[in-house]
This record gives structure tokens, C-alpha cells and sequence, in this order.
């Protein structure tokens, strides 16, 4: 602005990028779909110091249960309740305007500050479903038609192992006391490593208050299948196989079901029939009660939990590094410079050397042996090396 100083405003913020858990939502298929997400990068800033709108943020909805975990493993969000909210990408902070380098010596500042970059992760989103109950047992044993029977879902139903390929969830309502059933997939023999459809589903059944043994009675050995299938939850998690429990032997109105029923002397076996009904009314009163009195379960779902990214620009630390090539500096602070300055802008490039003096750079490149006409080497920038 002539005979008016400097006006040039600061940049806007870029937005973050959040994830939000909502019971809208039932799955992760929309990920499947799209797969990069961006938010809006915020506007510069203009003259008669007017400072740029910050950028929109992109508000992700994910099902309630759902974990983000990071490149390394870690776990960097648990959106286990509705309303949840996390944000995984910070957007970049916005440049400052002329007017704040203004001085006694210089007036008129021709430079202004870049603005900083926002975060930038690749992330995987992963769904464990949240229900009170979990229905656990060999393949074949009768789980998805016993979770129709005692709920409205409709679950696949058929005769060959492994017809339920994602866990289904219904709810029931006995004595005033509401409670979500999960159907997950049958589990066999090395279903903790793995076998058949076991680390995949067996993740779903780590937040319930309460599991449901269903056995299929006419099975040549029903309590050796029941022994299997603990032995696999024990392996996959010392915890979970503490949880408090009922077990269900399911077609009762078959022959070979009602002479296990005749001869068997286990206490506390509910024997059913999904297809007739019998033996429903008492096993849903007892899961009833055994919701009410359960206590909330403790997941531990990784030892190692990973923090979201923060820029840390306190340390003051440079690095410099001899190689055929040249010589190449690092330390948070001369990086973020780098980031901020418009090397460009001859005043900008001129104010970027005097930082450099300032943070101590020239000084670490001449102890290293550094000689005029070097290369040198900024967070991915060359310069040339002049006293």
C-alpha cells in the first residue's frame, strides 16, 4: 500500500480431516470405494490485512466399533460409542501476512510466510462389532438360525460350514431387558492362527459382556467341538475366556440330540431347537439375566498405541551430515523454516539466510568442513554454499 506500510493478511488454516462414529452407518464399505480423502486447503490472505478462510474440515462417519490404526500397527483412534469423535489429520497451519515482518530497518517487507503443510497418513479402518452377546461354536451348529429365532435378523441360513461370511447382529427384548446378539462364523480347530475364518472373526466377540456356546447335538462329538472352540477363544485371548457364559445344544428335535439330552449329566445346558422353538423361552430369560448382571468387559485390543502426528518446533538441534554428494542438514526448527519461506522472493530468500546464521547452520557446516561452492542440502532443497 503506498505511504501506507504493510497489509498483506495472514493465510487461512488448512481443515483436519475427523472421523466420527455414528449408529448411522453399519459399515466400511464406502472406504472400499474411495480410499484418499482430502480436506480443503485454507485461502491465502489478501491486502488491507484481510485474512484467508480457513479450509473446510472433512468429517468422515464410520460405524460405531470402529478403530483406525496406523502404518506401524499402533492404534491411533477406538471410536467405541456413539458421537465419538477423533481427528487423524490435522490440517497445516496458515502463513503470516507481510505486515508481520516489518521493522525499523525494513518498512516495506516485499515477503510474506508459506503456510505449513497439514498431516498426511495412511491409516486402516477396522470394524468390531459392538453387541452384548456373542454367539460362538463349531460351523454348522445352528448359530444364525438360533440368532432368528430368538431375534428379527435374517441371517443367511444353510447346510454347508461357514455360510455366515460377515457377522450378523439382531435384537431382543426379554423382561425389559434389551441386549444385542452377534452370530460370528463358526470357529474349527487353529481358528487363533487363522484356520478357516477365525483372526477374522473372532476380533468381533473382544467387546461382549457375554458368550453363548452353541453346540450342534447331533454332532458325533458335541463336547469335544465345545472344547475346541474354548480352546481357540483362550488362545485368541486369555481374557475373553473368562467372560461369563451359557451353553446351548441346538436341534433338540432331532433323535440323535434328545439322547444326548437323556444321558447327559452337565448341569446348567440349555438344550433348544431353532426350528421348533423348544427351549427358547427359558434360554432368552437366561441370557436376560446374565446381560443385566455381566460386568462391562475390559478389551485390551493392542499393548502398542500410537499418537496422532504433532509438530513438535522446540528443539533447536541441527544435524549436519558429510556425504560424497554434499552436505545435508537437519532439525525440526531449519525444516519448518525451509517449509514457511518463499525462496523466491529475493527479501525472503535474503531473511531465510539470516535465520540460518541465527539457528547456529553456518556455524555446524563450517565445524563440519564446509568450503564455498559446496552443495548443501535443506529438507530436500540445494543450495549452494557461500560464506
Amino acid at each position: 500500500m503506498p505511504r501506507g506500510g504493510p497489509d498483506g493478511g495472514d493465510g487461512g488454516r488448512g481443515g483436519s480431516v475427523i472421523l466420527h462414529a455414528t449408529n448411522d452407518v453399519t459399515d466400511l464399505s464406502l472406504f472400499k470405494r474411495r480410499s484418499r480423502w482430502n480436506a480443503e486447503a485454507g485461502v491465502a490472505g489478501a491486502g488491507a490485512r484481510k485474512t484467508g478462510r480457513n479450509g473446510a474440515d472433512v468429517t468422515l462417519k464410520v460405524p460405531v466399533g470402529t478403530i483406525a490404526v496406523g502404518a506401524d500397527g499402533g492404534v491411533l483412534a477406538d471410536l467405541d460409542a456413539p458421537g465419538a469423535k477423533t481427528v487423524i489429520a490435522r490440517g497445516g497451519a496458515g502463513g503470516r501476512g507481510n505486515v508481520h515482518f516489518k521493522s525499523s530497518t525494513r518498512r516495506a517487507p516485499d515477503y510474506a510466510e508459506q503456510g505449513l503443510k497439514g498431516d498426511e497418513l495412511e491409516i486402516t479402518l477396522d470394524l468390531k462389532l459392538i453387541a452384548d452377546v456373542g454367539l460362538v461354536g463349531p460351523p454348522n451348529a445352528g448359530k444364525s438360525s438360533l440368532l432368528r429365532a430368538l431375534t428379527a435378523a435374517r441371517p443367511k441360513v444353510a447346510d454347508y460350514p461357514f455360510t455366515t461370511l460377515d457377522p450378523e447382529l439382531g435384537v431382543a427384548e426379554v423382561d425389559g431387558i434389551r441386549f444385542v446378539l452377534a452370530d460370528i462364523p463358526g470357529l474349527i480347530e487353529g481358528a487363533a492362527q487363522g484356520a478357516g475364518l477365525g483372526q477374522r472373526f473372532l476380533r468381533h466377540v473382544e467387546r461382549t459382556k457375554a458368550l453363548i456356546y452353541v453346540l450342534d447335538g447331533s454332532a458325533s462329538e458335541p463336547w469335544r467341538d465345545l472344547e475346541t472352540v474354548r480352546a481357540e477363544i483362550a488362545q485368541f485371548s486369555p481374557e475373553l475366556i473368562q467372560r461369563p457364559h451359557l451353553l446351548a445344544v441346538n436341534k433338540v428335535d432331532l433323535e440323535a440330540t434328545r439322547k444326548l439330552r437323556a444321558r447327559t449329566r452337565r448341569a446348567g445346558v440349555h438344550f433348544v431347537s431353532a426350528l421348533t422353538g423348544e427351549g427358547l423361552t427359558g434360554l432368552a430369560s437366561e441370557i436376560a439375566k446374565l446381560v443385566a448382571s455381566a460386568p462391562a468387559p475390559t478389551v485390551v485390543i493392542t499393548p502398542k498405541v500410537t499418537k496422532l502426528p504433532v509438530r513438535v518446533l522446540a528443539s533447536s538441534e541441527v544435524l549436519v551430515e558429510r556425504k560424497p554428494s554434499g552436505y545435508v542438514v537437519r532439525g525440526e526448527r531449519v525444516e519448518h523454516l525451509i517449509e514457511r519461506t518463499n525462496l523466491d522472493s529475493e527479501s525472503g530468500l535474503a531473511r531465510f539466510q539470516s535465520q540460518l546464521d541465527r539457528l547456529g547452520v553456518n556455524a555446524a557446516l563450517e565445524a563440519a568442513g564446509v568450503k564455498p561452492g559446496d552443495t548443501v542440502r535443506i529438507a530436500g532443497v540445494e543450495f549452494e554454499y557461500q560464506p
